[in-house]
């Protein structure tokens, strides 16, 4: 059994490291060590915070100013593409005043948040990272940002992505790559200075994944509480399992998509990034519902807000192990872990059953050709007239066209438009596009039919491996590495369910690496259920940021990370 001995955690089930410049845990740990708790369960950080708020303990001013000074040193990791100062100030003004006359709107007002930059947002510029929309403004707030704005909550900026959302790395933006917070963690540069090999530190930064990357740095780094990435065929959660956070994909038509700029209409779905399971639940809380404006999002009735009970009992839960996960590339840490995660649930009483997904060998093929075609339609409306970028030759209609998009394009996208529009040429239509819906119908199934065998909760690896070097990362391409990136997290994708990463132990280079939960259909509440008893046991480390937040340092030398884990 896996059990850890007495130590202090946060509200998350994390040990935390109070030299890293964390406010919210900082403050939510006094609060609590104050409070004379014994329980050992730790606090709540979004309620902590916010009854600290309510208390007048710290206000939101200076809890976003907080923030906006982190974003500022930790600037070179580029999480961010658009700083929302001023935006962000205003809103903790308005959210002072709702605290002094004891109006608050819930757990999120005050608390600070960033969004992925191909969510729309009113007056502050939304690119997707891409020349084709560099100046674009628009003139309305994506349905999530204003259920989350209509909380309180405080939009510290726009986060960086792969251009389009296209990509596992967060490498391929205008901007340029996401560097990975942990890469100057004390936990990672200890571990590399025991390997003589490692000779050139700082180039030899680590990449985020993606595309969500920019909003996982951002989370990881204190900068935010909270960030909104998308997720099409992983995009949250593999960048949550680099960074040692929760990437929480929704199921489809849960969370309306209007105003995130589409990828993939049919497995686009907003993602949630957050530090533990907990926080997750109450952002989610604040995003779901029907929404008139997507078709897609359910009308049935939805129990908010999301609250998580704890888990004490898995004995009645099933847990399935899908055989076809199992294969040769995947590192033989993660491996262990899995298997270690595993007899985890069964020493605790569950049942553990090995499960077949008899049709995963085909969905990334199955994905790429979907995925490709919805693109080449969805990029299509960048022409060059309407809005976003336009270029100067006007021999033509024609001309105008193809520059437009030579320009705005990088080479992912426009390689990704060139492969859908042959796979929707009329004499391909019906061997790829077709075929490919029926095999997307089939992976659907299999989901179904493992659900239906009395499997409550699938488990699987997140990622092949922890993340990899900047260097070594773009030694292939796009395409290779997405295929490689999203082999276990695309299907969840295509069948339309729920799933989150959740970090579980620090690999031997000292580097998160997360597992994957997937539910069925609309049993979000019960995942994260799940998933925050399974956080509590792995007891993950918190990321030891001091020698980046110096000023902090000094709040708390003795750190301590007592912890068993699964690693031990």
């Amino acid at each position: 059994m896996l059990k850890g001995s007495v130590t202090i955690k946060d509200g998350c089930g994390h040990v935390p490291s109070l030299a890293t410049g964390d406010l919210f845990f900082l403050l939510a740990w006094l609060l609590w060590w104050q409070a004379g708790h014994e329980d050992h369960a730790g606090p709540d950080p979004p309620r902590k915070v916010s009854a600290a708020l309510k208390q007048g303990q710290i206000t939101p001013t200076e809890l976003c100013q907080k923030c906006l000074s982190l974003i500022k040193k930790t600037k070179f990791l580029n999480a961010y593409i658009t700083v929302s100062e001023e935006v962000a100030l205003k809103q903790a003004e308005e959210s002072e005043k709702r605290y002094k006359n004891g109006q608050s709107l819930g757990d999120l007002d005050g608390i600070p948040v960033a969004v992925k930059d191909n969510f729309s947002t009113s007056g502050i510029e939304t690119t997707c990272a891409s020349n084709m929309l560099k100046g674009y403004i628009p003139p309305y707030n994506a349905t999530v940002v204003q259920k989350l704005l209509d909380q309180g909550a405080l939009l510290m900026g726009k986060t960086n992505l792969d251009e389009f959302a296209m990509g596992s790395g967060s490498t391929d933006g205008i901007f340029g790559p996401v560097k990975n917070p942990w890469s100057y963690s004390k936990q990672y540069r200890e571990k590399r200075k025991q390997n003589p090999h490692n000779k050139n530190e700082d180039s030899d930064w680590l990449i985020t994944g993606g595309s969500s990357g920019g909003s996982a740095a951002a989370v990881s780094a204190f900068t935010c509480y909270a960030a909104l990435g998308s997720d099409t065929g992983g995009s949250t959660r593999n960048p949550a399992a680099h960074c040692g956070l929760v990437g929480f994909k929704p199921s489809y038509g849960l969370v309306s998509r209007h105003g995130l700029i589409p990828l993939v209409n049919s497995m686009d779905v907003p993602g949630i990034l957050t530090r533990c399971v907990d926080d997750a639940a109450v952002v989610l809380g604040a995003l779901a519902g029907p929404d008139p404006k997507d078709s897609t999002t359910v009308h049935d009735p939805i129990n908010k807000p999301f609250m998580l009970p704890s888990l004490a009992d898995v004995s009645k839960l099933c847990i399935g192990i899908p055989k076809e996960y199992l294969i040769p590339e995947l590192s033989s840490e993660v491996r262990s872990l899995w298997s270690k995660a595993a007899d985890l649930f069964e020493s605790e009483g569950a049942k553990v059953l090995e499960v077949s997904l008899p049709h995963t060998s085909y969905s990334i093929v199955c994905y790429h050709v979907l995925c490709t075609t919805e693109v080449a339609s969805n990029m299509a409306r960048f022409d060059g007239l309407q809005y976003g970028h336009r270029c100067d030759i006007n021999v033509s209609t024609e001309a105008m066209y193809a520059a437009t998009r030579r320009e705005g394009f990088n080479d992912v996208v426009r390689g990704r438009i060139l492969s859908g529009n042959f796979f929707l040429l009329k004499e391909n239509y019906e061997n790829y596009f077709v075929k490919a819906q029926k095999v997307r119908r089939l992976i659907a199934n299999d989901f179904v039919n493992a659900f239906n065998s009395g499997v409550d909760v699938l488990l699987t690896p997140t990622t092949l491996s922890e993340a990899v070097p900047y260097l070594e990362f773009i030694k292939e391409d796009n395409r290779t590495r997405s295929a490689q990136d999203d082999i276990f997290t695309q299907a969840v994708n295509m069948a339309g369910l729920p799933a989150v990463s959740i970090p579980v132990a620090l690999s031997n280079q000292g580097l998160p690496i997360g597992l994957q939960f997937i539910g069925r259909a609309f049993c979000d509440q019960q995942l994260l259920t799940v998933a925050k008893w399974f956080e509590k046991q792995v007891q993950f480390p918190v990321i030891q940021l001091q020698e980046l937040m110096d000023d902090c340092s000094a709040v708390l030398e003795n750190e301590k990370s007592a912890s068993v884990s699964l690693k031990q």
